[in-house]
């Protein structure tokens, strides 16, 4: 049963009905409780949607993830973060869209979202250094939040990011601390910012030790488990390759391990590794004892902080952009070791 079919059974305005529904003071007590009643002898459910729209709110925040050649952003560490923010969505009281869309179509996507007013907020991921959604969101007064940075954008606006730059420092200090001087990085795709940031924290480690890196030990491209394998077996294709690689996904750390296998080499004894990423719910490392040594933020509490930003921005218009940079811990695991003696 629909609305107009409740009012026509009443003998009531469609008007009227809606008002006791919803609970409007001016509508008798009397004519409310008939209301009220005649819908839960009928099974009349209202159309939460469309009370959100009348009230201005759609109550849901949007995630738009464009399909793309280079990037794949549908992963474990997306799940994680989705996981997330979920929580809480769903504990404040709001739905989740998730649009898939080619890459150039994002713009209309947003705009589309705005004008028919199907969220009231988006999130940002995988954020270039210059991000163009950035500046386009702003001036479409959507609120948002990045997951990430841009570290070349000028426009204000409110991200959760990792302090990156110190995470890949930490990681190559611990790994010269072991002794290791050819150190390697199977980095991310480094026009992303994330990736960018790293290369830069590693560098600044390896200067730092007055430590030169072979152009043959960096590698940068998705990050996946056949790219890990790929990178690490390339890297060991030249007469001398590191000794120890830091490498920014978990997911391309097997594809690491493998390429290690096959060459006979044991992870930890003749080649140090040490991963990103690897607090994924579904993708553990290892129990009470980490097979990896690892940089650890953990993406899903990420996701709850950029979901509560977004909604705290979607119920205080005009509030001014606020960020939250969390800090990676290391974990140390099975997969370091001395540097060998050669």
């Amino acid at each position: 049963m629909n609305l107009k079919q409740l009012s026509e059974t009443l003998g009531l305005s469609q008007t009227t009905v809606s008002r006791a529904l919803n609970g409007y003071p001016e509508v008798a007590e009397a004519t409310r409780l008939r209301v009220q009643q005649a819908a839960r002898r009928y099974g009349y459910q209202p159309n939460i949607g469309a009370q959100r729209l009348a009230r201005g709110h759609s109550r849901t925040i949007g995630h738009v993830i464009p399909l793309s050649t280079q990037h794949e952003m549908v992963n474990p560490v997306f799940a994680d973060f989705i996981a997330g923010a979920g929580e809480r969505y769903s504990a404040a009281g709001y739905d989740m869209q998730l649009t898939i869309v080619e890459d150039r179509r994002e713009e209309e996507i947003y705009v589309e979202m705005k004008s028919q007013g199907k969220v009231d907020g988006v999130i940002v991921h995988g954020p270039l250094m210059d991000d163009p959604r950035i500046p386009f969101l702003a001036d479409l007064a959507l609120p948002f939040v990045v997951h990430g940075r841009a570290s070349d954008c000028k426009t204000p606006y409110s991200w959760v990011d990792v302090n990156n730059v110190r995470a890949f420092e930490r990681a190559t200090d611990f790994l010269i601390s072991l002794g290791h001087s050819r150190i390697g990085i199977i980095n991310g795709l480094e026009h992303m910012d994330f990736a960018h940031r790293r290369l830069h924290g590693y560098e600044a480690a390896m200067f730092r030790a007055g430590l030169t890196s072979d152009p043959t030990w960096h590698y940068a491209g998705e990050m996946t488990e056949i790219n890990g394998y790929r990178a690490m077996k390339d890297i060991l294709s030249h007469p001398v390759h590191p000794t120890a690689v830091v490498v920014s996904s978990y997911i391309s750390t097997l594809g690491v391990r493998r390429a290690l296998d096959e060459a006979g080499l044991k992870v930890g004894r003749d080649v140090s590794v040490i991963t990103f990423d690897d607090d994924l719910s579904y993708l553990r490392n290892g129990e009470d004892i980490p097979i990896y040594t690892a940089i650890r933020s953990s993406v899903r509490q990420a996701g709850r902080l950029s979901a509560d930003m977004l909604i705290h921005q979607i119920e205080n218009p005009g509030s001014p952009p606020t960020n939250h940079l969390l800090e990676a811990a290391l974990i140390v695991g099975g997969s370091t070791g001395p540097a060998p003696q050669e």
